[in-house]
């Protein structure tokens, strides 16, 4: 197969992946582009990178201008949750944090807490509706650990997913499965600078 023809079907599977993540048909970029694959018939594979592009363009042509507005939204709403959980330590992650967001993202936030309740009541105490809340397993170098996740619903539409780690893992290094780097995340601290000097401020490895 010739290196063009390749390169062809790489592109077109990280658009028919992305265009599964971008509607919710799948919410796994390992997923989404095994489907594709399926679906397209080839045995070719982007990378995550080459999907999030393909899906930042498909997101960039159906929002236009609403998409850089609701971003500044979901970044002002992810500050008012953050300063309510300031004790916990959190962290603004994942698209709202890269300024890649779309309209069916939703605001992450890494807490650190022993106890998870503590978090909900917090929540609960600052008329916060939790929708539903969750354990997930991960397998993380063979070693097997708990998530808990918490869904909250804002008067906006927008949602957002709270994840409560140890806090022994606050200074464990995650590295990004998109793009490749270290998650650094934005603190109240940094996320109120970028509010006030450049909201739409994207933080993308170069």
């Amino acid at each position: 197969m010739s290196h063009h023809h390749r390169t062809n079907q790489r592109k077109r599977v990280a658009q028919e992946a992305a265009g599964m993540l971008y509607t919710g048909q799948e919410k796994e970029y390992k997923q989404a582009k095994l489907r594709a694959a399926k679906i397209l018939g080839v045995r070719v594979l982007p990378s995550n990178a080459e999907v999030a592009m393909e899906l930042n363009r498909i997101a960039e042509e159906r929002e236009g201008k609403t998409r850089q507005e609701r971003l500044v939204q979901m970044r002002g709403e992810a500050l008012q949750i953050m300063r309510v959980l300031r004790n916990f330590g959190p962290i603004l992650v994942g698209s709202v944090w890269r300024g890649t967001a779309h309209r069916n993202s939703d605001i992450d936030i890494a807490t650190y807490a022993k106890n998870p309740q503590e978090i909900v009541s917090t929540l609960q105490k600052n008329k916060y509706p939790i929708k539903r809340t969750e354990i997930q397993t991960v397998t993380k170098k063979g070693k097997k650990g708990q998530s808990f996740h918490i869904y909250v619903d804002f008067p906006s539409n927008n949602h957002a997913e709270i994840v409560v780690r140890s806090p022994e893992d606050i200074s464990c290094q995650v590295r990004c499965e998109i793009y490749g780097d270290i998650v650094t995340g934005s603190t109240i601290k940094q996320l109120l600078r970028v509010l006030e000097d450049n909201p739409k401020q994207k933080f993308l490895p170069t």
